[in-house]
């Protein structure tokens, strides 16, 4: 089994996220993808964070229908912090036989030597997914040299330029402007509904 791991706050989950994920589990022919959502992302401590059953119940609505998408609770049910090496080392721990591949942005592949522990995790992954941007070219070779091991374990996909952000959503809803077509249709009615993100 080839499971992919594609870990965020999902605040709220939205159309993008939904064709990054589906990009990537055909590029990577993965069997499966967890979406792992995080409760209390440790970069984000001074950003105000929809409550968690709020952001369960989107991303359940979100990915139903899609045999391939599944919700994982490797980060809600235990302790934060909550580390990208320990949600890797529990997921292979669940399933020794997987091979896991981390999906991530550009963007956080330059950031990696700032995670925590950067080598233990780039080690437990199989493989690490890039969704690319057009115009998009991360330099790995200084990354090379501060993660040993690290080029070898990276593939780079070709994903759709998509100009959508849960922060912007947030930011329009925030000011009775359109959202609509951003999110899926349950989740916009959800979104109403129980008057998230309003100022």
């Amino acid at each position: 089994m080839k499971i992919g791991i594609f870990g965020g706050t999902f605040d709220p989950p939205h159309i993008g996220h939904l064709i990054l994920a589906e990009e990537a589990q055909a590029q990577l022919e993965l069997d499966h993808v967890l979406w792992v959502l995080t409760p209390f992302p440790p970069h984000k401590k001074m950003q105000k964070i929809c409550p968690l059953n709020d952001r369960m119940t989107m991303l359940l609505l979100a990915i139903a229908g899609n045999k391939k998408f599944s919700l994982s609770r490797v980060d809600i049910d235990r302790q934060p912090p909550h580390y990208a090496v320990d949600t890797v080392a529990q997921l292979r721990e669940k399933s020794p036989k997987a091979e896991f591949y981390y999906l991530m942005g550009a963007d956080s592949l330059n950031d990696l030597p700032t995670w925590h522990e950067p080598v233990q995790f780039v080690t437990l992954c199989h493989g690490i997914g890039i969704m690319m941007r057009h115009g998009e070219s991360p330099v790995t070779t200084n990354l090379e040299a501060e993660i040993t091991g690290l080029t070898e374990k990276l593939h780079f996909l070709q994903t759709p330029r998509i100009e959508i952000s849960g922060t912007d959503i947030r930011r329009r809803v925030g000011n009775g402007m359109q959202f609509r077509y951003f999110v899926p249709e349950k989740i916009y009615h959800y979104i109403l509904n129980h008057k998230l993100y309003q100022s």
